[in-house]
């Protein structure tokens, strides 16, 4: 009685249970994983080309040509490929050194991406690059898979 040991099952927990809360981390860790990368491809999708020598430029004015005919400036839609030389022509009024990024789906046909540098030439821009992505094989184009 008095000098008993008693187990008391209503005692103090000693110690913390922490699955519940790597359950709910791994959760959130998905969760954000997931949702990164939709934020981050916010631009059109596109089969871009591949070049070996393709390098990561800093966009300051960018042009988007779709193979479906969809044109988007700066990630914006626009009603035609016409659009594209006043809103170069503000560009350019805001920045003398305006650099200009075409980015161009494999399938479009050439003739409209001539067109396009040319109304970019005609608003004043010289300076004018095409976005790539990098080749698999070291030098050698990879051929683009077919779309669905």
């Amino acid at each position: 009685m008095a000098g008993g040991t008693s187990n008391d099952d209503d005692g103090l927990i000693a110690g913390i249970n922490v699955t519940p809360l790597v359950d709910v981390t791994l959760v959130l860790l998905i969760i954000f994983m997931v949702t990164a990368r939709i934020i981050v491809s916010q631009g059109m999708p596109m089969d871009l080309p591949k070049a070996a020598s393709g390098e990561a430029m800093q966009q300051v004015f960018s042009v988007e040509l779709s193979a479906d005919g969809k044109t988007r400036v700066d990630s914006e839609a626009v009603a035609s490929d016409e659009a594209v030389t006043p809103l170069a022509k503000a560009a350019k009024a805001k920045t003398a050194d305006l650099r200009a990024v075409v980015r161009a789906d494999t399938k479009l046909e050439y003739g409209r991406v001539i067109h396009v540098i040319d109304l970019l030439k005609r608003a004043g821009v010289s300076k004018i690059a095409f976005a790539v992505s990098p080749s698999d094989k070291g030098g050698v184009p990879v051929s683009a898979p077919a779309s669905k």
